[in-house]
């Protein structure tokens, strides 16, 4: 690998007690949540470069962050069950809301882009709290298999579950009408909306890709032959020349992009990324561009100019990178590590 030009350097960086399981922006990006599988909760002031622990090691791992599109509103699952909410309104935001689940690990949750609607997964089922009223306001019933992920529409008008035999979507505005199913031969381990809201593809047990057209779900495009299970998959904000996003998946040390053809029959073109040397744990595309970055068990977070061509290797993770988030503007990159380091490069 050639090293080029950096884009970015490292401007900040610490250590939690055990690996680094989240990463959590906050919207105006002068701060940002930070989880181990240690319990503990942590938040990192930019401007200030100081931390406040929220939450201590409690021995539980906290395996998923969110924070409301207003920016009110931080929220935490993990092995214990207990979803967790603090109110951000002050400089030491305050927990305000607890809700325990016995018996059941919670590693999805993700509030809805339009309201103060927090979805979290439960097993084989998930629930939707309301935080104006702090009520669930419905369980949706997976029945198939847990719940192995879960994203909102972009307009908040519809939420998606995945796992075993494919995928439901449920409408908000009536949550006791029958889900539209997308029916796969596997089960589905990743989940996402395109921003536009266009698309909504699914990463398959089976080393398959699957999306489908919204307008149009009865008729998927299926990719196949990765090396491994889809475990994650991203769509970039900007679009390409035929206006459709990029998307991104990685299966084990492989990344594949995925661009929407001019010509129809051809439906997808894709390409291979080829870099890491172990696991890619986690991508991202920057806000507004095309530059992809990666996060390796091989201890490298690569990132790829216009998601085809290497453009810098950054390190500081030995025993490999777990999680990775870009700043709301692009202009930062925070990664995590499995030995409970984390950085921040801008």
């Amino acid at each position: 690998m050639t090293r080029q030009q950096d884009l970015l350097d490292v401007q900040w960086k610490g250590n939690l007690s055990d690996y680094i399981t989240a990463i959590a922006w906050h919207p105006d990006g002068h701060s940002l949540a930070i989880s181990s599988a240690a319990g503990e909760v942590a938040l990192l002031s930019i401007p200030t470069q100081t931390i406040q622990f929220l939450q201590p090691e409690t021995g539980h791992s906290v395996d998923c962050l969110a924070i409301s599109a207003d920016g009110q509103r931080l929220a935490a699952g993990g092995q214990d069950g207990t979803v967790r909410i603090w109110h951000m309104h002050t400089a030491t935001p305050e927990l305000i809301t607890t809700l325990p689940h016995r018996a059941v690990w919670v590693d999805r949750l993700q509030w809805n882009p339009t309201n103060d609607h927090l979805a979290f997964g439960l097993g084989r089922y998930a629930q939707v709290w309301d935080a104006a009223v702090d009520q669930v306001v419905t369980t949706l019933n997976f029945a198939s298999s847990s719940v192995l992920g879960l994203d909102w529409h972009p307009t908040g008008e519809w939420l998606a579950l995945c796992g075993h035999r494919g995928a439901r979507v449920w409408r908000a505005t009536d949550w006791d009408e029958d889900p539209q199913v997308l029916d796969m031969p596997s089960a589905s381990v990743a989940i996402a909306w395109s921003p536009d809201g266009q698309y909504l593809a699914d990463g398959n047990l089976d080393s398959t890709l699957t999306v489908v057209e919204w307008a149009r779900p009865e008729a998927p495009w299926v990719m196949q032959g990765f090396p491994g299970k889809v475990r994650q998959l991203v769509w970039s904000s900007r679009t390409t020349s035929t206006g459709a996003p990029l998307l991104a998946v990685c299966s084990a040390e492989a990344i594949v992009v995925w661009a929407r053809d001019a010509d129809e029959s051809v439906g997808w073109s894709n390409q291979l990324l080829e870099a890491h040397e172990d696991t890619v744990q986690a991508i991202a595309f920057q806000p507004r561009s095309l530059l992809l970055a990666s996060a390796g068990a091989d201890g490298w977070v690569c990132l790829w100019h216009t998601a085809q061509h290497l453009a810098q290797v950054l390190e500081g993770a030995d025993d490999g990178f777990s999680c990775l988030s870009w700043h709301p503007d692009g202009t930062a990159l925070a990664a995590g590590g499995t030995a409970g380091e984390w950085l921040i490069w801008g």
